[in-house]
């Protein structure tokens, strides 16, 4: 049987740290070398960003995610359109060694609103 994006973000999402606006706020701002990553597509973030973000997207993470986050104990809140893609990175950071990773599972216009 085939799994869908759904199932896949379902299964992983016991094991990893989901947050919502809120909680992410409070982590981002009592962690000043706190990073966010935006794992939508570049042209996504393109649009509308963050202004505290960095994009990488979900494909290219595992590439790149090193040179903006050299250590494992950083901490790092992930974020996409509505957290799924969100999760999904969330738990590959987890997988490839980061020890602090939280995903924000909201949508972006949300996350925008409170990180500006």
């Amino acid at each position: 049987m085939l799994k869908t994006a759904d199932d896949m973000i379902r299964e992983v999402q016991p094991h990893i740290e989901c947050v919502d606006v809120a909680a992410a706020k409070k982590i981002y701002d009592e962690n000043p070398d706190a990073v966010i990553v935006d794992v939508r597509e570049t042209h996504n973030a393109d649009e509308a960003k963050l202004s505290a973000s960095v994009n990488i997207s979900r494909g290219l993470l595992e590439m790149k995610v090193h040179q903006v986050c050299p250590q494992a104990s950083t901490v790092i809140l992930t974020h996409c359109g509505g957290g799924g893609r969100a999760s999904l990175a969330a738990h590959t950071l987890q997988q490839i060694g980061y020890e602090n990773v939280y995903a924000i599972t909201a949508p972006f216009e949300e996350i925008k609103k409170t990180f500006g």
